[in-house]
């Protein structure tokens, strides 16, 4: 423990003031680590940086290296502030709208499923898509970073939390997640310099194939939901 007067700060993120003259203790919880772990580690399985490195070679594979770096900042942007918009009003945005969250998962997985096929059929190598979209925003900020999997986990722990330290919690996991990831996609220029093009279009398949699988997914697990609610519905 760190002690500076009569202030100790130990490192479990609980900051302890000490009253010489009444001998009493005063515990301030600064930072809740138990949930800053639970979001760190949930967040980070789910967004995959390392899964998310053949997908964005993929898109981004023809690109100068300084606009690939640039589109790794942009994406990690995006999914950031996608990502922290709904912690905030998600709930609130989805009720006014009378949407569920199968809806929301469906509807990412119709897009990945569209992104998957353009991998797949070779339709990303169309030099025209660089003028017609930026690929650094959909679909790598959203929806395979900010997807629905991260959106609603994030929105689930903010619905359990009702404590500043909670808060705190929630939002120095989001940024120490969202930070790997610029680094993992920042620095696999360096893949692209060992796989060349031709190792390009294969990664680039591959990330077809598993941008399908998690569409798929995605899909199946809304369909489910959506069947699970209905069995449960009074009719």
């Amino acid at each position: 423990m760190l002690f500076m007067g009569n202030v100790g700060v130990p490192f479990d993120g609980v900051k302890t003031l000490v009253s010489a003259r009444c001998g009493r203790t005063t515990t301030i919880r600064v930072v809740d680590l138990k949930l800053f772990g639970e979001v760190f580690v949930t967040l980070l399985v789910i967004l995959d940086p390392p899964g998310a490195v053949p997908i964005f070679l993929a898109l981004t594979g023809s690109m100068a290296a300084k606009h690939r770096n640039r589109a790794a900042l942009q994406a990690v942007a995006l999914a950031f502030g996608v990502i922290v918009a709904f912690a905030l009003v998600g709930r609130q945005i989805l009720a006014y709208l009378h949407i569920d969250l199968p809806a929301l998962q469906g509807a990412g997985g119709l897009l990945l499923l569209l992104v998957a096929l353009e991998l797949l059929t070779g339709k990303t190598d169309d030099p025209r898509q660089e003028v017609t979209s930026n690929v650094a925003l959909v679909p790598l900020g959203t929806p395979l970073l900010a997807g629905p999997g991260a959106i609603v986990a994030t929105m689930l722990f903010v619905q359990r939390t009702s404590s500043w330290s909670g808060y705190l919690a929630i939002a120095v996991g989001i940024v120490a997640v969202m930070a790997i990831v610029y680094l993992v996609l920042r620095f696999s220029g360096i893949l692209v310099r060992i796989l060349r093009p031709s190792g390009i279009e294969v990664v680039t398949r591959i990330a077809g194939l598993l941008v399908a699988a998690i569409a798929v997914q995605l899909l199946a697990d809304a369909i489910g939901a959506f069947v699970t609610e209905y069995l449960h519905s009074p009719h």
